[in-house]
């Protein structure tokens, strides 16, 4: 839906530029979802860091949604601007933990690969015959 994109784009800029809140740091608008009576919309944003800082980030942004929600006005062409609900993208933070389970899981088995392969050098080893 086109809005949803507008909508994203904009927000991206007003945070960026508008907003001084320090627990507000360097985050992405990873999604926008705008109802379709355009009363609501589901803004889901990403921030590098902890799960409290983004969860910080989530709570300021809810609480600077109206002044938001005002500067948006201004800026789309729209009968209607939506109320802002923001909340945390955490989909980016369970793929980073997976991937790191599955490069551990990866590493153990080359671990237990490397042993099972020198136990079975060493007993070939032992069953051959002394050289005359």
């Amino acid at each position: 839906m086109r809005i949803n994109s507008q909508l994203q784009r904009e927000l991206s800029e007003l945070i960026r530029d508008e907003l001084t809140d320090p627990r507000i740091g360097k985050l992405t608008v990873t999604d926008v979802v705008v109802a379709a009576d355009v009363r609501n919309a589901k803004i889901s944003i990403s921030q590098l860091g902890t799960d409290d800082e983004l969860k910080q980030a989530v709570k300021a942004l809810n609480g600077a949604a109206g002044r938001l929600r005002h500067l948006l006005v201004d800026r789309m062409r729209i009968r209607h601007v939506p109320t802002l609900h923001f909340t945390a993208d955490m989909a980016l933070r369970e793929a980073d933990r997976v991937g790191g389970l599955i490069r551990e899981a990866i590493a153990n088995d080359q671990a237990s690969s490397e042993a099972a392969d020198s136990k079975a050098d060493l007993k070939v080893a032992d069953d051959e015959p002394p050289a005359s």
